[in-house]
């Protein structure tokens, strides 16, 4: 007879813990627990899609989590959990790890793994310590045609791979239907008093275009380029959002030894104009996957006298085609999860990601500290 995995969730900060919940509720061997928020350094506005407040709703709601605790500490006491998921502030994804890590459990956040490296450090530690396994989740893994596009450039479809483009970016975190009711009934946008109160947009907490998009970039560079980052430039700026002080643009580039990267985030773009990406430049050929419709295309172009060649994306795997099916499937037989998940693989990324941060902060070029700073 199968296992059934008890499941407990903290942190609403970050609306995507509404997808992470909605992938493990497909299972079949899932008992959901209990669930608590972290306290945010501001009160919030919480009653407007995708702000802490409608995701914890969502949880008790649509999940069906039949607690919620105000102290995710005294629920963790009280409560047996084999796995956690967790989506703080980024800035206490650290904090939360280490306590669920005391605790016995597994646990998986999202994107970013953390704000710093010295408090991703401290989440590996945490897991290693406790012999619990921490997992990351990327939307991007999840993506049929950002997978064969990794697969062309390791069967060499375009020769040697020597440059990665990643650019991401929106209105702002708080614009994808983030509406309330106004005192007139009708449903009114978030004010810039409200979006500014949010830890979004506060620099202390982790907040900023920096950690929310360049962190994709980072992922997929190190995860296409196949090595380790040697050195990365960041600059960030907040150009559009003064009710913040957290950056809303940011560009990190970075040094691999055979490769180079370029990462961009924006919160104030209307339209990018050109695709996100990822663009991968090979020595006999550029792969882009971009957007058509309501799906990702890939695209191969070999330059002039050349007509492009469509690559239709292949189907994920049956049975671990979506982060619940790929979780349950490693812990239940031990098979190594898909790279991108996996810890080590993560701190590479977090790294890079680090590396621009500090650069940004320093005006200077930053080493890349890779997973040396880990032991054992």
């Amino acid at each position: 007879m199968a296992k059934t995995y008890r499941l407990g969730v903290i942190g609403f900060a970050h609306m995507h813990i509404n997808e992470l919940m909605r992938r493990f509720k497909e299972l079949p061997n899932v008992e959901w627990v209990a669930c608590a928020d972290t306290v945010p350094a501001r009160p919030e506005k919480i009653d407007v899609r995708n702000t802490r407040g409608w995701n914890l709703q969502q949880a008790r709601e649509e999940i069906g989590i039949p607690k919620a605790y105000g102290d995710y500490r005294e629920m963790l006491d009280k409560e047996r959990f084999d796995l956690v998921l967790f989506c703080p502030e980024n800035a206490r994804h650290a904090e939360v790890a280490e306590a669920i890590a005391a605790h016995g459990a597994h646990m998986l956040t999202e994107k970013p793994m953390a704000d710093s490296m010295v408090n991703a450090t401290r989440m590996a530690t945490a897991a290693r310590n406790a012999g619990v396994e921490l997992f990351i989740n990327w939307p991007t893994t999840w993506s049929p045609a950002v997978r064969t596009a990794h697969k062309l450039v390791r069967d060499g479809a375009i020769g040697q791979l020597w440059q990665v483009k990643w650019r991401a970016g929106s209105m702002g975190p708080l614009s994808h239907g983030s509406v309330h009711p106004g005192v007139d009934g009708r449903m009114v946008e978030m004010t810039d008093a409200e979006k500014g109160a949010t830890w979004w947009h506060q620099a202390g907490t982790g907040g900023g275009a920096l950690l929310d998009y360049c962190c994709y970039g980072a992922c997929l560079s190190r995860w296409f380029v196949g090595e380790p980052a040697q050195a990365a430039t960041g600059l960030k700026a907040n150009l559009m959002t003064p009710y913040g002080d957290a950056d809303d643009n940011a560009v990190i580039t970075v040094r691999f030894p055979h490769a180079l990267a370029i990462l961009e985030a924006t919160w104030s773009v209307v339209d990018h104009g050109v695709p996100t990406g990822p663009i991968l430049y090979g020595s006999t050929g550029t792969i882009i996957v971009e957007r058509s419709g309501d799906k990702q295309v890939v695209t191969i172009r070999r330059g002039k006298d050349t007509q492009p060649e469509t690559v239709e994306p292949e189907p994920l795997p049956a049975g671990r085609a979506t982060l619940g099916e790929e979780v349950m499937h490693h812990l239940q037989t031990g098979e190594p999860l898909h790279e991108t998940l996996q810890l080590d693989f993560n701190l590479d990324a977090m790294a890079i990601l680090d590396a621009g941060r500090r650069s940004a902060d320093s005006g200077k070029l930053e080493l890349v500290n890779s997973t040396s700073w880990v032991t054992g």
